[in-house]
């Protein structure tokens, strides 16, 4: 990993329910969430599959990061991209899970 090119990740302990809401109300990014929840690994920016441009798509991935709920960090020249779900599920038990879970009810109705 680049240290040098990590960007800043706040602490969780910082991080608000309002502040975690605000970022997923936007479905672009519960998009991400699901897609970093359903993979094995980390992913690349590049590799999501979203309906935005490439500016817009770092536009979410910020604001995802701003809001403590992924990482990211240099692999070579790839951004890549970590759903902090432990860290996240210790500051706000069973969140992310039932924002998951309430979105795949939405989309398949």
């Amino acid at each position: 990993m680049d240290t040098d090119r990590v960007p800043a990740h706040p602490d969780l302990r910082t991080i608000t329910l309002q502040q975690v809401l605000e970022a997923v109300v936007e479905p672009v990014r519960r998009s991400i969430l699901i897609q970093l929840r359903d993979s094995p690994a980390d992913i690349k920016c590049g590799a999501f599959d979203l309906p935005v441009s490439k500016s817009t798509a770092t536009h979410h991935f910020r604001i995802l990061r701003e809001a403590g709920l992924i990482r990211q960090y240099y692999a070579g020249t790839s951004r890549m991209n970590a759903l902090r779900h432990a860290e996240t599920d210790e500051a706000f038990p069973g969140l992310l899970d039932a924002i998951v879970a309430a979105e795949r009810r939405a989309t398949r109705s």
